[in-house]
Formats: C-alpha cells, structure tokens, sequence
C-alpha cells in the first residue's frame, strides 16, 4: 500500500468502456428469471433489472433509513440509500478495467440492503431475537423476499421477477438451514452454492467487497462529522495515518481547514483500496484463468484484497467498531430504536390488523402462527426510522425519541 498522498491507478488500468471479459457474466447467457419473459428491445437484462429496482419503493425507502446515525440526527449523514449509491460507484469503478459486467454490479449494489430494517444494524438484531421461535431474521434473506414477493407492482407476478445473476449476488449470506430451504424449493438455485461450497459471480463477490470499502470511508467522514470521533483517534489506524500524515505534510496551508484534510484523506483512502482490489484481483484471474462465468464460481473468490489491504480494512473496521460503534451516545440510541422494533413486533403480533391493511389481509383466522410472525416482521422491516417511531407513539401512546 502506498503511503504517499497521491495514489495512482495501476500502469495495465484502462479506461473508457470496456469490453467483458470471458468469465464476466454476459446478460446473453443468463440462467433467466423465475417467470420468462421476452427480452427487452433496448435493454439487457441485467439493466432491466437494475431499473426495476430504481423504481421500487423500497428502493425509495432507502433514503430514511439508518446507516449508523438514525436518520432524524442530521441532514448530512449516511441512508441506507447513499450507501448503496456509494457501493454502486465504488463497485463500477472495479468493475470496468476487469471487465466484469457494470450493469450487473450496479444492480446488486442498489439492491443489497433493500431488506434492511429501520435503524440499522440495531433494529436487524433487534428483529431477530423477535422472530428466534419463527426461523430468525436475515436482512440479505429479507432482501431477497422484497424482490421476489414483496414488492407488489406487475400483474404477472408479485415482485420484481429479476434475473438469477442478481437474485444470486443480493443473496450474499445464507444460513444453512435456510439454504436448505430455498433449495428444496428452487433445486439448482441461488442457494446451491452455499450448501455445495461454490462461489457467487465474480460481479457478487466485487459488490461484498465494495461494500466494505464504503462502509468504512463513509463511516470515517460520518463519526467525524458527528463528533463522536477524533482525527487523533483515527490515527490508531494504518491506512488512515499514512495518507493524513503525508497530506497533512504536503499540504500545510490547510491548517486551518481540518476539514478538508479530512476529505482528502478519505479519497486517498478508498482510491488506493479500489486499486489495490484491481490488481490483486487481476493476478488471481491471470492465475487461474476462468474460461466463464460459471468456471469462476467453481473456484475460490478471486476478487479480493492483498493481503496487506485486507488487515489495514479489519484493522480500521474494528477501530470503528471499538470508538464509533458502541460510543454510549449510539448506544443509547440505538438501545431506544431496538426498544421500538420489540414493541412493534409484540403489537402486531397480538393485533395484526393494526397493521397496514395490505399486511393485515395476509393474516387469516387460524393463520400459522410462524405466516404470521413473518408477515410482521416483513412490515417492520420495510418502515423508514420515521414511520417506525410514528407507529410505535401511535401504538403505544408514548414518544420514545425525538423526530423531524
């Protein structure tokens, strides 16, 4: 990794648009959706599925979403919305000079947090320790539903009927039993792989991975915005010392414009990340030359951090989890929004017609009682933070925190 403050892009980079290589996924060779369709005149597939996901309203719901601060805290932190829209570019970047399929990493970068539940990782947990007698909650698992029954806007279907590529990179995490599951429903499925030890699509494994190179730079510029974290704090990691200290040195006139030290340093940052990414990965590919999309999934992941990326990306990672994460600020918020989505679950579970009647009409005299756990929890985790706390005041008389 570089240490100098201006990191440059690999001397076999190229630019402009280019052509896919053998083991991208090619939309021509698409193992298809759940319910065939004609292939669209002036579309691939894959961009047609990343529209439909545009067009969705949970994508739209995204934008009151909780990252890491709860979206009424401040105008300018993170959504789940911009996330993934900085996950999307991130991803896109990678993506062209490997010759991956852009179209396809777009599409399961915007789709990759669909299922999460308001207020973050806090209310995911929150949920599953709800539904722990019903079969648990997972949020990858969550998305999936959303495109696949949840998103109710074509009369020949219920959700989004996306193609398996995308299906295939959204369903990142699976637990075994729910891959069991899923593949005794859809033999030779999305889930096969995780019960046969394969891999995703190499555009699946550059979106993980972008997600992680987001998350981490974004939530540097966020807990620093916040005030719950120092520039003296983030120097407890490498990949953020080096690039501060060298700017810092070649830009002394900035003394007094913190600020702006700090921006650079974050694209420093994700720049030589996504660099080293391209020509790790590029050395993997040479190695081991898939001559498809599908020789690649029988191999083990190649696009991938160096070694010496990957412990300055945990080493960063666990900082924000050490000063960030459980700073007893967020903790006291998020223990409040958890509080939320228990009560929440409990009221509908007990009185299921209180929810919206789209939900409450699934919910039949004598229904499962684990139908009907689902069908709450699929309502809870598609609310925005503020619908949540709306309901939960309207529910339970009380306002536990502040809204705008």
């Amino acid at each position: 990794m570089p240490t100098t403050p201006s990191p440059t892009p690999p001397a076999t980079c190229t630019y402009g648009i280019a052509p896919l290589a053998p083991y991208a996924s090619d939309p021509r060779q698409s193992r298809g959706r759940r319910i065939p369709e004609p292939v669209p005149p002036t579309r691939t597939d894959f961009q047609r599925d990343r529209d439909r996901i545009v067009h969705s309203s949970a994508f739209r719901r995204l934008v009151y979403k909780t990252q890491v601060f709860l979206n009424h805290e401040g105008d300018m932190f993170r959504t789940r919305l911009t996330h993934s829209l900085e996950v999307a570019q991130v991803a896109r970047s990678i993506a062209r000079p490997l010759g991956l399929n852009e179209d396809l990493v777009e599409t399961i970068s915007l789709a990759h947090d669909l299922g999460h539940t308001p207020f973050g990782h806090a209310g995911q947990d929150a949920l599953n320790e709800c539904m722990k007698a019903f079969g648990g909650f997972e949020h990858n698992l969550q998305s999936l539903r959303v495109v696949d029954l949840l998103e109710q806007r074509y009369a020949a279907f219920d959700g989004l009927n996306l193609s398996f590529e995308s299906r295939e990179g959204i369903l990142k995490h699976c637990s075994a039993a729910n891959a069991r599951r899923i593949e005794a429903q859809d033999p030779n499925g999305i889930a096969a792989r995780f019960l046969n030890g394969q891999s995703p699509s190499l555009e699946a494994q550059l979106c993980n991975l972008a997600d992680s190179i987001a998350y981490n730079c974004h939530d540097v510029d966020d807990g620093v915005r916040s005030g719950l974290l120092t520039v003296e704090q983030l120097q407890a990691s490498t990949l953020f010392r080096e690039h501060h200290q060298a700017l810092v040195r070649q830009h002394p006139g900035l003394r007094d414009d913190p600020q702006r030290w700090l921006y650079e340093t974050i694209r420093h940052m994700l720049s030589v990340q996504i660099y080293d990414v391209i020509e790790h990965s590029r050395a993997l590919l040479a190695q081991h030359q898939p001559a498809s999309a599908d020789a690649a999934r029988t191999l083990p992941p190649l696009i991938r951090f160096s070694d010496t990326a990957q412990q300055q990306a945990r080493e960063l990672k666990s900082l924000l989890y050490r000063e960030l994460y459980r700073h007893d600020k967020v903790v006291r918020t998020t223990t409040l929004a958890q509080q939320v989505i228990r009560e929440l679950f409990h009221a509908y579970l007990e009185q299921p017609e209180r929810m919206k009647p789209s939900y409450a009409r699934r919910v039949r005299p004598g229904s499962n009682p684990t139908e009907t756990a689902r069908t709450v929890a699929d309502f809870i985790a598609g609310m925005t933070d503020r619908y949540a706390l709306r309901e939960h005041e309207k529910l339970t008389g009380y306002r536990i925190m502040k809204t705008t």
